[in-house]
């Protein structure tokens, strides 16, 4: 795997660190933590310069309200709601993630990027959920509720229910080395921060759940544009033209 950088914002300690157990420590159980992983030194130190981003932006024209009745929503509708998803093509190969921000049950903000050359289905579901966590964080310190929405069923044990174990056991499993381990970990680290302010719920694929299917989008817009960051979705948030664009 890729050696990562790790900005702390807000911690016990503050700036560039070039290891997550170090990074954990800083971060764990510190009330108001912010940090975020880098590929390269220069990128994570020009962002902890600039200071903690802002996911959450402010709201661009919504979707006509007509396309309701093309898809179905879900049925939440009190403060964000975050689908996450991740492609792969072939599997392993080439990977990206993909998101989709609704407030009060309208779509807001559409992500996607996150690329990986070498990833897997898991590790895009992973690095999808790992960057939603991040989302929520903004949103819940701004004093509003937040729900993640997940089809995948293994990030979400990870997160809300393996990572507890291998944790006490040293990171270790009986039966073999724990795949994907540092995103894991990162992932588990906001898990934990968020504690109870943040739902995190399993969605089916491809059932037609607007959300969902507008993350699986961006997941596979991103692996054919190859784009590294998560970037926000800059064309209009025409939902219909959206979901004609290729599917995960």
């Amino acid at each position: 795997m890729a050696k990562k950088f790790y900005v702390v914002w807000a911690g016990r300690k503050t700036g560039v660190f070039t290891d997550w157990p170090t990074t954990h420590g800083y971060v764990d159980k510190f009330p108001g933590a912010k940090f975020k992983s880098f590929n390269s030194h220069a990128e994570a130190d020009a962002a902890f310069r600039a200071g903690k981003p802002a996911f959450v932006r402010p709201r661009p024209k919504a979707a006509d309200s007509s396309t309701a009745s093309r898809s179905r929503v879900h049925t939440a509708t009190t403060g964000l709601q975050i689908y996450c998803d991740g492609a792969c093509e072939p599997n392993p190969g080439n990977a990206g993630s993909g998101i989709a921000v609704y407030r009060e049950g309208k779509l807001e903000q559409l992500w996607y990027g996150l690329y990986n050359p070498n990833g897997t289905n898991n590790t895009a579901e992973l690095n999808a959920l790992h960057h939603a966590l991040l989302i929520a964080q903004d949103a819940v310190g701004s004093g509003e509720t937040a729900q993640i929405l997940c089809d995948s069923t293994y990030s979400i044990n990870c997160v809300s229910k393996w990572a507890a174990g291998w944790e006490k056991k040293g990171w270790r499993k009986a039966d073999g080395e724990i795949k994907n381990l540092e995103i894991i970990q990162e992932a588990y680290a906001l898990y934990l921060h968020l504690d109870s302010r943040v739902q995190l719920t399993h969605v089916s694929a491809h059932v037609g759940t607007e959300g969902n299917e507008l993350a699986d989008r961006m997941a596979m817009f991103a692996v054919q544009s190859g784009c590294e960051e998560l970037r926000l979705y800059g064309e209009e948030l025409d939902v219909a033209a959206i979901l004609r664009m290729r599917a995960g």
